[in-house]
């Protein structure tokens, strides 16, 4: 999922795309209200998360602006807790709102339900449950290190696609991670030893993908 973040202030911007990275999703961020239209028009744009007061152009008025050509979800930052400012940013077009101050996680929740992200991730018989971070073969817990887990969810979110193996050094491992590469090839190895060798796939000099069922 490709997710627009817009807020003028960095510290907060720097957070919330780090949380949302962690979450699997793909994010663009932009610093005022200008520059967040640009990127909506530039690149496909699934969820838009939007500060209300920006400089340039207000987080409403570019919900306005992408509600008027797309079907894009909107979810605006208020720094408001008045219902007649939340009705307001209803009115704009906005699909959610959430009041600061909010906890990250908070927020998270708000767009996977509105992007109607379940707890449990689906592949056959594979199920990953994201809330109780744990993942399931054909009913039986199958015991995960936390890098797998991170893995093995990354994977599902994006199944059927070939994922470059930096990729998910970034995503599970993080961008300030300079250590060898290769070690993603072993906790992939390791997963196939206790999820079965076929359901992830290798693409050499590409990368990895994890196989959709027959019956998706």
């Amino acid at each position: 999922m490709n997710l627009l973040l817009a807020d003028d202030e960095p510290m907060m911007l720097q957070i919330l795309k780090d949380y949302f990275i962690k979450e699997g999703f793909n994010v663009l961020t932009a610093g005022d209200g200008e520059e967040a239209l640009e990127l909506f028009y530039e690149h496909w744009v699934d969820i838009a998360v939007l500060d209300w007061m920006m400089p340039k152009v207000s987080g409403v008025e570019v919900c306005k602006e992408i509600k008027k050509v797309s079907r894009t979800k909107v979810l605006l930052l208020t720094d408001q807790g008045d219902s007649e400012d939340e009705l307001y940013a209803l009115n704009a077009g906005a699909d959610d709102y959430v009041s600061k101050p909010f906890e990250p996680k908070v927020l998270i929740t708000h767009a996977c339900k509105l992007l109607n992200w379940a707890s449990q991730l689906r592949s056959g018989d594979l199920v990953v449950d994201m809330e109780a971070q744990k993942i399931y073969l054909d009913g039986s817990d199958v015991q995960a290190t936390s890098k797998e887990f991170q893995l093995i969810k990354y994977l599902i979110q994006n199944k059927g696609q070939i994922v470059p193996r930096k990729m998910l050094l970034d995503q599970v491992w993080g961008v300030d991670y300079h250590g060898d590469g290769r070690i993603v090839d072993t906790h992939i190895r390791r997963l196939r030893e206790k999820i079965g060798e076929i359901r992830i796939k290798t693409f050499r000099g590409l990368g990895y993908s994890l196989e959709v069922h027959p019956d998706e």
